[in-house]
């Protein structure tokens, strides 16, 4: 088969290093950022389908120092190898996540790896809420009744969907994006909030008992958050579920045919996190047998498909991984990738906080701090970690 006739563009061609971005970007600060750098910077602008290995290796070539790539995109170890062979020193995904990386591998053969953490938790959260108002109240199904132009008037009956108002909400993975979300439904929705994670956030409950204080100031019934022992007992309490929880072998299908069965009839379930924690065909089956059970989702299985049966489900909202897709997210998540990349290949120091506003907010490129914001493995890289400078 002939190789895919691909469109580049190249920025700054006589860069000091060579950078491959394999996507068109979100704003111009992430070129300023590489360019800053003295990056020549070769851009795949294909939107047609993810870069195969093969064609990322032709990309590659015989000499590479950073790549700013998608989490669409398979970077094993042998990816890795490839990289590191062409001088390669830095790989960035443009996302928080990073299972499509084998980062002990990039380790071995001596390549950085960066996510953007903190770019997308706010735009993250709001689509975890939207999904489940949506799903719960049948926005989806109800406009495509209007447009379809089947409505002939008020009924009593018509669309019943669920309240959210002083129910429990239940949190599997209380991380950046989970506490985001969980706190806007406890005091935007008066929501109690029970979650599992493996660590405490003490930050969140302390959050969620202030905003229940202030309801009882004012006459009303406090909000309670409280921490479950498993993923068992928030499936058979909360009715609406919120999955932002890592992706590993212990989590794949986190939500099966099993758990699924634990949880209300009249549930709510949201994925913004990783398609792969939800058995999809197993969730087809469920909201078929159960149609006042609901699910909103924003990442599959096996993206970009589907499980059968699942787009012809009326109670569930499926939207194409959308969750951070806000300009401001995705500049942030953009530039935060190029930083990245382009602190590794200068020698910077490793950013040491998970705090990284003080490069998402700089007015310019030259403004952020002299790091690399996000380094999954600078510990294991033994990498210098940044020292924020005496200021008089």
């Amino acid at each position: 088969m002939a190789p895919r006739q691909m469109q580049w563009v190249t920025h700054h061609p006589n860069g000091k290093y060579r950078v491959i971005v394999t996507k068109p970007l979100v704003g111009q600060r992430w070129l300023e950022v590489l360019v800053g750098a003295d990056c020549r910077v070769e851009q795949c602008l294909d939107t047609s389908r993810p870069l195969t290995p093969s064609e990322l290796r032709r990309a590659i070539g015989q000499r590479c120092d950073g790549v700013v790539g998608q989490l669409t995109e398979k970077w094993d170890a042998s990816m890795m190898e490839c990289l590191k062979a062409a001088g390669g020193r830095a790989y960035s995904n443009v996302a928080v996540g990073y299972d499509n990386v084998d980062v002990a591998g990039a380790t071995r053969h001596g390549v950085a790896v960066g996510n953007t953490p903190g770019a997308l938790t706010e735009a993250t959260a709001e689509m975890a809420m939207a999904l489940a108002m949506a799903a719960g109240r049948r926005v989806v199904e109800a406009d495509a009744f209007m447009r379809a132009g089947k409505y002939q008037g008020w009924l009593p009956d018509l669309f019943l969907g669920v309240t959210f108002h002083g129910r429990t909400l239940g949190l599997i993975g209380a991380g950046r994006i989970g506490a985001a979300f969980a706190l806007r439904m406890a005091r935007g929705l008066h929501m109690d909030v029970v979650y599992y994670d493996v660590y405490p956030n003490e930050r969140l409950e302390r959050c969620v008992q202030a905003a229940g204080e202030m309801f009882a100031q004012q006459g009303e019934r406090p909000i309670r958050i409280r921490r479950a022992d498993d993923v068992e007992e928030v499936l058979r309490e909360a009715d609406v579920v919120s999955l932002h929880t890592v992706l590993d072998a212990s989590t794949r299908h986190l939500i099966d045919a099993q758990r699924l069965r634990l949880m209300k009839e009249d549930a709510v379930l949201v994925n913004c996190g990783r398609g792969p924690l939800v058995d999809e065909a197993a969730l087809v089956e469920h909201c078929r047998r159960h149609p006042q059970f609901r699910a909103g989702l924003d990442v599959f299985e096996d993206e970009p498909r589907m499980a059968p049966g699942l787009k012809e489900l009326p109670n569930v909202v499926v939207v194409p991984h959308i969750a951070s897709a806000t300009v401001v997210a995705r500049t942030g998540m953009c530039t935060l990738a190029a930083a990245n990349v382009a602190g590794i290949l200068r020698g910077d120091p490793a950013w040491s906080k998970p705090d990284v506003s003080a490069f998402l907010e700089a007015d310019s490129a030259q403004a952020m701090p002299r790091a690399a914001p996000a380094i999954v493995n600078a510990k294991e890289l033994g990498l210098k970690m940044y020292t924020a400078p005496n200021r008089l």
